[in-house]
């Protein structure tokens, strides 16, 4: 029997802009397991990102609750929701979040730096990554030194550093041309193959033919799944 991952219920999340009330999330249900690849698709605006952002415990609920890995997390405080977030969540951001002071070796050792791993092991998990990716031979390049697509599969790396059980990506080829994109495709290939839980953000059919389950989110609801 697998566990669930993720429960949520009545999910609601409002953001107050120009005194005009934004639900961005609206009374959501759902339940992920352990080892789902799950795609979420849905026009530009239909609150992707910001559920993205709830299930990463980097955001939190105004009303109903989100459960993972059996936390409330809309009932702790940013300490316990960061370290929280190093045990369990990998994030892939649309806009990669890399450190720009960083080459892509430190950008990846960063994370398990936080988390207290020795130095021997954390080169080891820095160029394991970089293979996985395959980018070992730009371990020392800068982001700006990067190509987007190098960048992105940079984001991937460090999001898998701590080895989290859920990985959470949002709009992975967005950005990128055709090629490129296909690459990133491949990575989440493996990524799924090895059982890590899986929920991806995404406009591409590639994508969405690769996930377990696909979901469409529209105006801040699920309408069907």
């Amino acid at each position: 029997m697998k566990e669930n991952v993720i429960v949520a219920s009545r999910l609601c999340r409002q953001f107050e802009i120009d005194d005009v009330i934004v639900e961005a999330v609206k009374n959501l249900e759902l339940t992920v397991q352990e080892g789902e690849f799950i795609s979420i698709y849905g026009p530009s605006g239909a609150g992707k990102t910001t559920l993205l952002n709830l299930m990463g415990a980097l955001d939190k609920p105004t009303s109903g609750k989100i459960v993972i890995f059996d936390h409330d997390l809309g009932k702790y405080d940013e300490n316990f929701l960061a370290t929280f977030r190093l045990a369990y969540i990998g994030f892939v951001f649309q806009s990669y979040n890399l450190i720009s002071t960083l080459t892509a070796s430190e950008n990846i050792a960063f994370v398990v730096e936080l988390a207290g791993w020795s130095r021997e092991r954390i080169k080891d998990r820095s160029e394991t990554l970089l293979n996985l990716v395959g980018l070992e031979h730009r371990a020392n390049h800068f982001p700006a030194q990067l190509s987007g697509g190098e960048r992105q599969r940079v984001a991937f790396a460090r999001a898998l550093a701590n080895d989290p059980p859920l990985l959470l990506v949002d709009e992975p080829t967005g950005n990128l041309d055709t090629e490129t994109g296909l690459e990133i495709v491949n990575i989440l290939k493996k990524i799924k193959e090895e059982g890590k839980t899986v929920i991806v953000a995404t406009h591409d059919e590639k994508l969405l033919k690769l996930a377990s389950r696909s979901l469409c989110l529209k105006d801040g609801r699920l309408i069907n799944r």
